[in-house]
């Protein structure tokens, strides 16, 4: 101890030595313990609740504090050394004689204080914490246990104790027990806030780590009345892998140290206490042990690499098993695809394993371990194997997928793409080598290719077996589809013939698609046929000769004799179509004419008329074409089959209906046998799905006739379907046609457009205005802007907003830009007229703010009525179209307000011809109000020069239908079209689009090269 307090002396301050001194001579230090190698001595602090601990390692002259002090060695362990190294301290008897010199230790044999007292003497009280049991739960009770070894219980905080008094006055004589003289240790300050108010009896369960933390730092514990010791240790299970069977068992036991479980989550191991661990795993009383779960071999691997390794973070674990596979290969994840073949059909069974060889095989979810080490899963890599699995070969490992014929070809350029060396393997083991040979058979207009092995049988076939064969739709259809195999007939894949594909595919694939079911190609089809044969130096089809007029540009046309009852004098284009349709019903063929509006396509038709006609169209053209069949061919009985007594009149030459009653009556009317049916105003069936389509198909006739000005409209399937009515089989099915013309001329692919022509050429007929009647005046087209007023702009900015959001919230949700078109109706109202906003008039309750709305001008309507007024002024008549007719309401009263007479036609007026009569008249009013719907087409207006188109219309076909009312033979003033267009809203924007659906039509019909198709792009661009 010598050693150890000069060590002590020579390392402290001055000033600290002698603060030192000062508190071993007032006897700060006590409650020494002697811990073997070690002394701890407590040293009292005024100020500090808690007396510093000291400990002192004499052998070692070492020391330490708690008292937190920043200087070392601090005051206490001075006091402590000082006040060991006396006399007494060391169990010697204290000599008599002077005190020791201010500031330093006595000297050996001389007394440490004054009368000889001990230098460490031992606390007045110290704690002493008792734990009973009860049930599976513990009590703590804290005594005090006085010097005279007296004990009671510690009833109040040890705060509360250190708040008040720790000793009475000398001499003070008080009723009841004194406060004793108690120095708690940081562990007893621990326990103390952790039994909070709760302070006798208290055990908190729900803390025990923290309890047992600080109680493994006292010295006196008792459980039940004997001495223990705590640890903060937590003890739990061992786990042990040993053999069973042809697998392991995982078995979790008990810590053998564990003597007995003392509480619940507490057991005794010899004389200490700890806490249980993993009580999830062992229970609170060790009542789950032992736990054991057997692995089989083949979960091994799940044993490996999931179940060893999580449950070593938890336990310790024992491994006296030979049969573990080593862990931690380092191959990654990959899928194997297990191919066979019989007859059409590949079998595929993916599987996802790892190594290659395989090692392990994940099979739902698991790892099934196969040989070799195992394999570290990456689930991460496993998982976009797996996604690239279903989205690019549509598999799924462990599932069995059987392809048949093409579609096992289809999977092969697929397997290609995934993993060419698959592919390049299977390709030599599954599918042939030979290539097909085509053959071309024509017997009169019969129409076959067949397709043999160049060897004329594989390797493998038996000798004298036929040769093997493809069937021809199969090639087309591998051909099309880009695959590099066709299934053979009788089992077996050969490649394809690629160069002559590629030089003759599309046209044949044409002709299998026109040729019946018992392949005779349709007279429509023969000049593509001709075609071919000529390129390939076989022999034309019989009867084609005679259809040879149809591909010299129909310069050549024999002219066909005029009907005996014929009152007009055709004009030459009139006539020259007249030959044409003749040419195509003598032949058996049909015919689309799509003269510009205006040009006579009804009496040319008349013209070529033989036979019993059924004629279709509008409503509103069924007696336009009486009144022609009068006045142009008078010889002709007709009869209109039409209204709720319709009855068909056998006797009829010309039977007129419309194309409602063909929807409701195609039983009766496709029974019949017709010579000539005639679609006027075609578009109708421009839908191919529609119901007036599906009952116009299934029309019988010897000539077909489609009349339409505006065959195209917005997509080229409008073409397909009036040729498909006319000419059945000559652009093939829908979808071949889409994929042949629609698609590349949307995309603008070099050639697409001009071969589409070509092929219908000789059966589509379209002239001009410009082109075959020059006499005809000149149309204008000019466009009238106006600016909306503060008001109208609020109004529209307003409704704008909404309609993006609806628009854009549509087209997310996968709706057509057709189906999202109409929640644009809304901004296309507000940009005309306030009071066409739905919730924007005033209800019943307020009908006089209703009228006011309504009889409000709007910017357009006000730019209308000043252009009027001076077309009137100039002895002008004029035309005012809207799809909408509320706007014409809206335009009535302030026609009539300034004085400006008119009439109106619609889908509401009876007497057609009486409205239509009374304008054409010279002394008729000067204006009529038209609805877009009821009076775009079959009318004849050219009283008319001047023509309003109040609404910009997405179809610009529909607005020259319009203009075409009064610009059309018989007009022999220059016609100007006026279009109203409110500037900076949506309408200047279906000015452009109007250009681009021109180009639909244009491409098809020869005016232009390139179609464009409306994007979801262009119809946001059009919200702004």
């Amino acid at each position: 101890m010598q050693g150890l307090l000069e060590a002590i002396r020579k390392a402290c301050l001055p000033g600290l030595w002698s603060q030192g001194v000062k508190l071993a001579r007032e006897g700060a230090a006590f409650g020494r313990e002697d811990r073997g190698d070690s002394v701890v001595v407590r040293v009292k602090a005024a100020g500090q609740p808690v007396a510093p601990t000291v400990t002192l390692y004499p052998a070692d002259a070492e020391w330490t504090c708690d008292c937190g002090g920043k200087v070392d060695p601090c005051a206490h362990a001075a006091a402590a050394v000082i006040a060991l190294a006396q006399p007494a301290a060391q169990g010697q008897p204290a000599a008599q004689g002077q005190p020791a010199a201010q500031g330093q230790p006595a000297a050996p044999g001389q007394p440490a204080a004054q009368g000889g007292a001990a230098a460490v003497p031992s606390p007045a009280a110290r704690l002493r914490y008792r734990l009973r049991r009860k049930g599976l739960v513990l009590a703590l009770e804290r005594m005090i246990v006085h010097a005279n070894g007296a004990e009671e219980p510690l009833r109040i905080s040890l705060a509360s104790l250190a708040g008040r008094a720790v000793r009475a006055p000398v001499g003070a004589e008080r009723p009841g027990p004194r406060l004793p003289e108690l120095y708690p240790t940081h562990e007893d300050l621990a326990v103390d806030r952790l039994v909070g108010t709760k302070q006798h009896g208290y055990f908190p369960s729900d803390r025990q780590p923290e309890l047992f933390a600080a109680l493994a730092g006292v010295a006196d514990v008792e459980l039940d009345g004997a001495p223990v010791r705590i640890s903060s240790e937590a003890i739990g299970p061992r786990a042990t892998v040993r053999d069973h069977d042809d697998g392991v068992a995982l078995v979790v036991e008990r810590d053998p140290r564990i003597g007995e479980v003392i509480a619940s989550g507490v057991v005794r191991c010899g004389g200490t206490l700890h806490l249980l661990r993993e009580m999830d795993l062992t229970g609170p009383k060790l009542d789950r042990l032992p736990l054991r779960r057997v692995f089989s071999r083949g979960d091994l691997g799940k044993l490996v690499t999931e179940v060893l390794p999580e449950l070593t973070k938890r336990v310790p674990i024992t491994v006296q098993s030979q049969r573990l596979p080593r862990a931690g290969g380092a191959s990654r994840p990959r899928i194997l695809l297990e191919l066979s073949q019989k007859d059409h059909t590949l079998s595929v069974v993916p599987s996802l394993v790892y190594g290659d060889p395989p090692e392990a095989r994940i099979e739902h979810g698991r790892l099934v371990h196969l040989s070799g080490p195992v394999p570290v899963r990456d689930e991460a890599a496993e998982r976009v194997l797996l996604i690239r699995l279903r989205d690019e070969l549509h598999l799924i490992p462990g599932r069995r997928v059987d392809f048949d014929g093409a579609e096992a070809i289809r999977f092969a350029s697929r397997l290609e793409a995934w993993d060419a060396r698959a592919f390049a393997e299977a390709r030599g083991e599954l599918f042939g080598k030979a290539e097909l040979v085509p053959r071309f058979v024509v017997d009169d207009r019969a129409f076959d290719v067949e397709f043999e092995l160049s060897t004329g049988r594989e390797e493998g076939d038996a000798a004298g077996a036929p040769p093997k064969r493809a069937d021809a739709a199969a090639v087309i259809r591998a051909w099309q589809d880009g695959l590099p195999l066709v299934p053979l007939l009788g089992g077996g894949w050969a490649p394809l013939p690629a160069a002559w594909l590629e030089k003759y595919g599309a046209r044949v694939a044409d002709l299998l698609a026109a040729r019946r079911d018992d392949k005779e190609v349709p007279p429509a089809a023969l000049p593509a046929l001709a075609a071919l044969c000529d390129e390939i130096e076989y022999p034309r089809p019989s009867g084609f000769d005679k259809l040879m007029p149809l591909l010299d540009g129909f310069a050549s046309l024999p002219e066909a004799p005029l009907p005996a009852d014929l009152t007009a004098t055709l004009r030459p284009y009139q006539r020259r179509g007249v030959d044409w349709l003749s040419f195509l019903r003598d032949a058996g063929l049909g015919a689309v004419l799509a003269d510009d509006m205006g040009l006579g396509k009804t009496l040319q038709t008349l013209c070529a008329v033989r036979g019993r006609t059924l004629v279709v169209c509008p409503r509103s053209v069924v007696h336009n074409w009486a009144d022609e069949i009068r006045r142009f061919r008078p010889g002709l009985r007709f009869a209109i089959y039409h209204g709720a007594r319709r009855a068909l009149d056998p006797a009829a030459d010309v039977t007129l209906t419309t194309y409602a009653v063909l929807r409701n009556d195609v039983e009766l009317l496709a029974a019949q046998a017709w010579d000539i049916v005639v679609l006027d105003e075609a578009q109708a069936i421009k839908n191919p799905d529609s119901q007036a389509a599906r009952a116009a198909f299934a029309l019988r006739a010897e000539l077909r006739v489609a009349l339409s000005g505006t065959p195209v409209e917005n997509r080229l399937e409008e073409l397909w379907s009036l040729l498909h009515f006319t000419n059945r089989g000559l652009l093939g099915g829908r979808g071949a046609f889409q994929e042949r013309y629609g698609r590349p001329i949307a995309e603008g692919a070099a050639g697409a457009a001009a071969e589409l022509r070509q092929k219908i050429r000789p059966f589509v007929l379209r002239r001009m205005k410009r082109e075959v009647a020059p006499e005809l005046p000149p149309r204008s087209e000019m466009v009238l802007y106006c600016e909306l007023e503060e008001p109208e702009r609020e109004l529209y900015e307003a409704v704008r907003a909404a309609t993006r959001k609806d628009v854009v919230e549509r087209l997310a949700q996968g709706a057509s830009v057709m189906a999202a078109l109409e929640a644009l109706l809304r901004l296309r109202q507000a940009a005309c007229h306030p009071a066409l906003i739905p919730g924007s008039s005033a209800g019943p309750a307020d009908a006089a703010a209703a009228a006011a709305l309504r009889s409000a001008p709007s910017s357009k309507v006000m730019r209308l009525l000043a252009a009027l007024e001076e077309c009137v002024a100039g002895g002008h008549k004029a035309l005012v179209f809207s799809q909408w007719t509320s706007l014409l309401d809206l335009v009535e009263p302030h026609l009539t307000e300034a004085g400006i007479p008119w009439n109106r036609l619609d889908g509401s007026t009876r007497d057609r011809a009486g409205v239509v009569n009374a304008f054409q008249s010279p002394g008729g009013p000067p204006v009529m109000l038209i609805s877009l719907k009821a009076g775009g087409t079959g009318l004849n207006l050219t009283a008319a020069d001047h023509v309003f188109l109040l609404d910009p219309w997405w179809n610009p076909a529909v607005e020259d239908q319009a203009a075409d009312r009064a610009h059309r033979i018989g007009q022999h003033r220059p016609v100007l079209v006026h279009r109203l267009v409110a500037k900076d809203t949506v309408e200047e924007g279906i000015l452009a689009l109007q250009d681009r659906k021109r180009a639909i039509a244009g491409a098809a019909l020869g005016e232009a090269d390139r179609a464009v198709s409306l994007t979801r792009d262009d119809l946001l661009a059009l919200l702004g």
